[in-house]
């Protein structure tokens, strides 16, 4: 499942502008792909409480699951927080299900699912 695509343009030069040094420069660069990141991705976050011992391996192990797409560990109720990105909200459920719950040191999942209602 990707929640972004590659689309090919043109290998001409594209003058990009950024900042360096305090002063506005001009460089050219070669742009091959423009990555789209979809905006209908179905949002949540998960709360892990990890047992002793076991925080950096699940740490590591939740990093490279392709559907998470932020970890950040946390002092206090929790260990780990995650944000997930998927297709659907019943794929998030499948992510924490199959994905989150079946590490090894992970006791116990707390899931919200995020909104947009509240975005205008």
């Amino acid at each position: 499942m990707n929640i972004y695509s590659l689309i090919p343009i043109s290998s001409s030069q594209i003058k990009i502008e950024y900042y360096s040094n305090r002063k506005l420069r001009l460089k050219r660069k070669t742009i091959r792909y423009i990555i789209c990141i979809r905006n209908d991705m179905a949002t949540g976050f998960a709360l892990l409480t990890i047992s002793p011992l076991y925080e950096k391996e699940v740490y590591e192990r939740v990093k490279n699951t392709p559907e998470i797409i932020e970890v950040h560990p946390l002092f206090g109720e929790y260990d780990i927080l995650l944000k997930i990105e998927t297709e659907d909200i019943d794929s998030i459920g499948d992510v924490v299900i199959n994905k989150i719950r079946s590490i090894k040191g992970v006791t116990d999942t707390k899931t919200l699912i995020g909104t947009k209602s509240l975005s205008g």
